[in-house]
């Protein structure tokens, strides 16, 4: 994929991404990702993922602090 998928998402969702951990090479790639935003723009953001051709894999709510 050569759009900037994380750029787009935030600024069409408004969400906010923070990247976790990332591995990209030439013909394959993954990011954890971190989102952050209203639930709707979540959802919609993640169906927006899915749309494009990007595997979603949701984790877990993981509380810090």
């Amino acid at each position: 994929m050569k759009r900037p998928v994380v750029f787009e998402l935030a600024k069409v969702f408004d969400v906010s991404a923070n990247i976790r951990r990332a591995s990209v090479e030439d013909s394959i790639g993954w990011i954890v990702c971190e989102l952050d935003g209203e639930n709707a723009n979540l959802e919609s953001a993640l169906g927006w993922l899915e749309e494009i051709g990007v595997e979603v894999e949701r984790l877990q709510d993981v509380v810090e602090g």
